[in-house]
């Protein structure tokens, strides 16, 4: 008959209880409110029931809960495929596994399992502070691991688990080389490793191929980053720094759309300065527009730019990505545009915005060229009074004859979709270019950082032999928009964002930009180590050929000598702490040995200690402590030796104690 397992001790219970808490506690973020209550609660139901030493619910019972929360997962995902649902499901299962893990062997399912829950809080961030927890949960959930492998006396169990934690700092010490060697050489490939769920970017922040009052003010309240850029040479000055994004054509009364976009064969650019070459390193926001200053010039590899001079990648974004670009900031695009797209930018929904079209008309007529359309729109904007404000009140079914008349308080998307109707009611083809302006400049990092809450929206109007031309209407209510940024356009009360607010506190700002500057440098050399940058490696290593064949023999060649490295230093170590021991008793042998009792080639200590007890009496009791303190220092796990010094001396001492 075998003999049953072994069952799971208190101290390792509440380590394996501990270690999941940690590791789910991430996940609080994205699961729902009842499943993040259910899993706590089966956390402290477990540890209760465990320390009380009491029964574990009964298998039906916990069947009926796993049925009904997955039942309730289905209804709040409706799937129970993808990231979020595949998270909530493993979060659900651990919590349940929690509620009859009864032996040691259950305890190590527990620990792998919740291995592979460390890895998902990665489709979320990858950030330095994320890695840096996740190790420490890697800690403790190696070290409830070695707990498994030894049952102690719950008075012990303190030690025992700071005798736990030290082991595993060593074995995850010990693993860095090989984390290093794979890190450098394992190959990568072109995509991820496995695909990632459709709903992976489900909560991707950042602008969209659509606009309407409300949709770009509410960026403004995010920190997160959209994209850093190096220049080669100066920067240029904020209000050069239109960050091109997608053009809004369409209007339907309240929102605006990009059309399908054709492809340029050749880009339409007058130039009149020196370009600006710089490397852009975008988020990922799962759209195939890249983001460039106005107007791109040389394009990137594997790039394309559109008839509205939109950059575009192959394919869409979903990882962090780097191209180096050229822009020229003083141009004329589009003197030659076709009367189709002229026609588009004209027209107008019918039955919104009677008092508009009739202010449009009224330009028109008082008005002999576009111009000076142009000049007196905005001198109106900024003659009436109006508020620029990221809480604009609501709009009704004509929202821009409510804004011009009424409200006369918005942000950049109000005064640019109310100009372009305006234009397009004075004849003027105009349309709403979205993207974000200005940016702010780390010294730390020589970069730029542009983040969410630069977003912005302006516009360009046609004119005839110049072509298209950028007109930022925000800039006509608020300058400083354009000139110092958005915490220069904003009263204080008002800068919600972090990292705004920041900007205006000097001891703020200072540590915003150098934590900035590492998750930068962590972005380029640990996230941004891909193919490319391999290759790039081996090549500067004077490597060359066939990529792969090559990187499998340094693989594995660099892993052979770093085992073998690891295991000669740790029997080293081992030889060392044990020489001192193997000494002493040595000198006790030798002793014994002058007065008649030597010590057999095969006799163990403990035979050897019975001998001299029988021969030699009077000398039982001290050879009886000098054999337990030689046993326990030469046989006994070190590790599990707390006062090895201690009991050296003590062996030492009574050796010398011994007649010669």
């Amino acid at each position: 008959m075998l003999n049953p397992a072994p069952a799971i001790s208190l101290g390792n219970t509440l380590s394996l209880i501990l270690a999941f808490a940690l590791v789910a506690a991430p996940h609080t973020e994205h699961l729902p409110l009842w499943l993040s209550a259910l899993a706590g609660a089966m956390c402290l139901w477990r540890a209760y029931l465990a320390r009380m030493r009491l029964a574990l619910p009964a298998r039906w019972l916990l069947m009926l809960v796993v049925i009904a929360s997955a039942a309730a997962i289905y209804l709040q995902y409706r799937t129970l495929f993808g990231r979020d649902a595949g998270v909530a499901l493993l979060v659900l299962m651990i919590s349940l596994k929690l509620m009859e893990t009864r032996t040691q062997r259950d305890g190590m399912v527990l620990a792998f399992i919740s291995y592979f829950l460390v890895l998902t809080n990665f489709f979320y961030t990858q950030s330095i502070l994320t890695a840096l927890y996740l190790l420490g949960c890697v800690w403790l959930i190696t070290a409830a691991m070695i707990g498994l492998q030894h049952t102690h006396e719950p008075a012990r169990y303190r030690a025992q688990w700071r005798l736990q934690l030290r082991t595993s700092a060593v074995m995850l010490a010990q693993s860095v080389p090989l984390m290093v060697v794979f890190f450098f050489l394992f190959p990568r490939v072109q995509g991820p490793l496995w695909g990632m769920p459709s709903d992976a970017f489900a909560g991707v922040t950042g602008l969209s191929d659509n606009m309407s009052p409300g949709t770009i003010n509410k960026l403004v309240f995010s920190e997160e980053v959209a994209l850093r850029a190096e220049f080669s040479g100066k920067v240029p000055p904020p209000n050069k720094l239109y960050w091109r994004g997608p053009v809004l054509l369409d209007f339907d009364g309240k929102t605006w759309t990009a059309p399908p976009r054709p492809f340029l064969n050749r880009i339409d650019l007058q130039r009149r300065a020196d370009p600006a070459y710089y490397r852009v390193t975008i988020e990922p926001h799962n759209r195939r527009w890249l983001f460039a200053l106005d107007i791109p010039g040389l394009l990137p590899p594997r790039t394309s730019i559109t008839a509205d001079h939109l950059l575009m990648s192959q394919t869409p974004v979903t990882s962090r990505m780097r191209y180096d670009i050229s822009s020229y900031l003083d141009y004329g695009i589009g003197a030659d545009s076709n009367e189709l797209t002229l026609r588009r930018a004209l027209q107008l929904p019918r039955g919104f915005n009677p008092q508009t079209l009739e202010l449009g008309q009224q330009l028109r007529a008082q008005h002999a060229d576009n111009d000076a359309i142009v000049t007196a729109a905005l001198a109106l904007l900024r003659e009436q009074k109006f508020t620029y404000t990221v809480e604009p009140p609501l709009l009704g079914r004509h929202s821009v004859d409510e804004f011009l008349f009424n409200t006369r308080a918005g942000f950049c998307e109000h005064f640019s979709s109310a100009f372009v109707v305006l234009m397009r009611a004075a004849g003027v083809p105009a349309r709403v270019v979205t993207g974000y302006l200005g940016g702010e400049y780390n010294a730390l990092g020589n970069y730029l950082i542009v983040r969410q809450s630069d977003a912005h929206a302006w516009t360009e109007v046609w004119m005839e032999k110049r072509g298209w031309v950028r007109v930022d209407p925000t800039n006509a209510i608020s300058p400083a928009r354009a000139d110092g940024g958005l915490a220069a356009a904003l009263p204080e009360s008002a800068l919600l964002s972090r990292s705004v607010f920041s900007s205006r506190n000097p001891l703020l700002h200072r540590w915003a930009m150098t934590w900035d500057s590492l998750a930068n440098s962590w972005n380029q050399t640990v996230l941004g180590y891909n193919l490319e940058t391999q290759r790039a490696l081996l090549y500067r290593a004077g490597f060359d050929g066939d990529t792969l064949r090559t990187l499998a023999a340094m693989l594995i060649g660099a892993t052979i000598l770093v085992t073998l490295l690891l295991a000669l230093a740790t029997l080293r170590q081992r030889r060392r702490s044990r020489e001192p021991v193997l000494a002493a008793y040595q000198t006790f042998c030798e002793k014994m040995a002058k007065v008649g009792i030597a010590r057999g080639d095969a006799e163990g200590p403990q035979d050897f200690a019975t001998r001299i007890a029988v021969t030699r009496p009077e000398l039982a009791h001290a050879t009886d402590a000098i054999t337990r303190l030689y046993v326990s220092l030469r046989y006994q796990e070190e590790e599990e030796n707390n006062n090895k010094n201690k009991y050296l001396q003590q062996l030492q001492q009574h050796i010398k104690a011994l007649p010669a």
